[in-house]
Formats: C-alpha cells, structure tokens, sequence
C-alpha cells in the first residue's frame, strides 16, 4: 500500500511528540485512512474480505507499531536533555535536622559510673517509693532520732504490710541496706538515683540527684575513704592539684562522720576547683559527706560488725554538674529550656572514659 510507505516514512521523519500524535490522527482516528479501509470491510463481499482483510489488518498494526516505536525514542531523548540540563550539586550539605541532646545530670551520672567501676564499684538500685524502715529506721534513725527532722519528706497516708509508712526515698541511703541485706559481704557499690525532699530555692529543689558509695570489707578504715574520694575527685574534676580537707561531722549511719571540702579560686567569678583553699585568692569548699559505716547499721544490713568494716559516703550529682561546667542554677536544670540544653547539653557520641577524658565536648 501506498499511503503505508507514506505514512511510515512520515513517522520515522517526525521530531517532535505533536507531530506523531497528528499522524496517528490522520491513520487511525475516525476519519483517518486506516479506519477508512477497515470500514470499507463491510461492504465488500467475503472472497473479497478474505483476501483483502489481512492486508488491512497488517497495515494497521504496522503503523501502530511505527508510532509507539517513535514515541518512545523521542521521550527518551527528552528526558535525556532534561537530565543534561538540569544538574543536581551533590557537594551542598544536607540541610540541619533537629539534633537532641544529653541532659548534664545524665553525663554525669555516665561520669561516675565509669570512674567508680575502673575502682571496682557495681552500680546498685532502689525503689524510689520506700518504707520508713528501710529510709531511717535500719540507718539508726528511729521514730524519736532528732536527725529525721533533717529531712524534710514527703509522706504518703499508706502503709506496707508491715504498717511501715511509706514516703518518697529522702537519699539513696536505703539501697545501702538493701544491698547488705541481699548481697552479704564483701561489698562495693554506688547507689547512684533521685530523691525527694520538701526545699526548693536556687540550690535545692523538691527532687534531685545522689550518688552513695558504700564499701564493706575486712580491715577498712578511714585511710581507705580518703583515697577513694581523692581518686574520685581528681578523675571527675581532671585535676590532679585537688586538695581534700576532712571536717568532723555527724551523720547517724556513720561513726566516725567527716565532711569533705576542697579547695577551690574564683576565676572571673567563678568557683575552680583544684589548689588548696588556704592559698591567697582560694577557699573551701564542702562537696560530700562520708564516714565510717556505723555498727548498727551493719547489723541492720545482716552483717558483724564485729567482722566486717566499711565507709560510705554520698554527694549531689546536679551539685557536681554545676561546679565542673559552670551552671548557676539549679532549678534550671528542670526548666525543660531548650536554649539551655543547647548550651549545656552534652552529644549523644560525647561518651565519658577515663582514657578519653570524662568530661570530652563535642
């Protein structure tokens, strides 16, 4: 057929999309002359239809071939040029997603723990929610001991069943017992947690942070204690000028009780800690409280005192924060700020060691 070849050659000609689309409206749309052929099948008799018919068909899926054929190729060139022309710079850097933050009081606690476990200490947990026996009473501070009125607790109206009063847990002081009780001897923990006392002001508020270490074993004394905070203090502070003073103090549960002050300068007003305090410019400053486990306390955690030995000592984890980074409130701590935690915020891959630095920023 004539108009085939025509139409073909016209199709392999075509450089444009439009142009293809117009040769298929003029072959295969209602007037077209493909169409005009098949139509014309109806009238035709059927030796003629027979020997025609298949000619016409041929055509028609030539020429629809022809068309998909050229419609394709010419898409894909333009999507070609339009990859070539519209490059992308993959140098530019990924716009800034919303980065979170690790909370000061978490670092620290990370802080700790990995300087009290290089000294052999294993991290020992209470319930916050406590009994009255095991807040006071096992750590020789009965219902009449004028050292209850030193802490001001939060109450619940129920009882175990035991009777016991229940209360929120005013130190960490009680996982103490409950690790004597449990574990026996010899022991080596720290009771890192929050606690709850009734004070709220810029250094104190209603719920805060402790760390406690107790030791008990064959032969402590008070040598003993001293070199583990000084070891404590200098890897936590990364100073090795640290100057420790021990003061005489009262604690019930420890007997001897010594208060424990280091010696400190202002530095563009700030307090730094390292030096001796009695140096012109310095001070003292108390950071813990600490002593020699008291017998009782020993015996109400299961044990001889006559046997066994040990001191304790305990501190404020947000107190520390603010001395080694420089923070002036505490109550800032819990704001919930996100300019603050920006500033003071610690990143997730800033994960303290002793050989790396306990205290490493991003």
């Amino acid at each position: 057929m004539e108009q085939l070849e025509t139409t073909l050659a016209a199709i392999a000609g075509t450089d444009t999309i439009e142009a293809v689309e117009a040769l298929r409206v003029s072959a295969l749309g209602k007037q077209g002359w493909v169409s005009a052929l098949l139509k014309s099948l109806g009238g035709m008799s059927p030796e003629e239809r027979t020997s025609t018919g298949p000619r016409i068909h041929a055509a028609r899926e030539a020429v629809t071939a022809a068309l998909a054929e050229r419609r394709a190729a010419l898409e894909g060139a333009a999507l070609e040029a339009k990859l070539a022309a519209e490059t992308a710079d993959l140098s530019l850097p990924a716009p800034a997603a919303p980065r979170g933050s690790v909370h000061p009081v978490s670092q620290v606690m990370d802080e700790l723990a990995e300087i009290f476990a290089d000294m052999g200490f294993a991290v020992a947990t209470g319930p916050e929610i406590e009994d009255d026996w095991h807040n006071f009473t096992a750590l020789n501070m009965p219902e009449t001991h004028p050292a209850r009125a030193m802490h001001d607790t939060f109450y619940f109206p129920d009882t175990d069943a035991q009777g016991r009063s229940m209360l929120l847990r005013t130190h960490t002081s009680p996982v103490q017992i409950r690790s004597m009780l449990a574990e026996g001897a010899p022991l080596r923990v720290i009771a890192p947690g929050r606690v709850y006392r009734s004070d709220s002001d810029a250094t104190h508020t209603p719920m805060f942070h402790q760390i406690e270490g107790l030791v008990i074993d064959k032969g402590i004394h008070l040598g003993h204690l001293k070199w583990t905070l000084e070891t404590f203090l200098k890897a936590f502070f990364e100073r090795d000028d640290i100057v420790l003073r021990l003061r005489p103090s009262y604690f019930p549960f420890t007997e001897p009780s010594v208060e424990v002050d280091v010696g400190y300068t202002l530095v563009n007003g700030k307090r730094v800690v390292g030096g001796g305090g009695d140096v012109p410019g310095g001070g003292w400053m108390e950071v813990l409280g600490s002593g020699m486990v008291n017998r009782k306390v020993i015996e109400f955690g299961g044990l001889d005192p006559d046997e066994w030995q040990g001191f304790a000592f305990g501190t404020g984890v947000d107190r520390l924060a603010m001395l080694k980074y420089g923070m002036d409130d505490l109550r800032a701590f819990f704001d919930g700020d996100v300019r603050w935690l920006g500033h003071y915020g610690f990143g997730a891959l800033d994960v303290p060691t002793l050989s790396g630095g306990v205290g490493v920023r991003a």
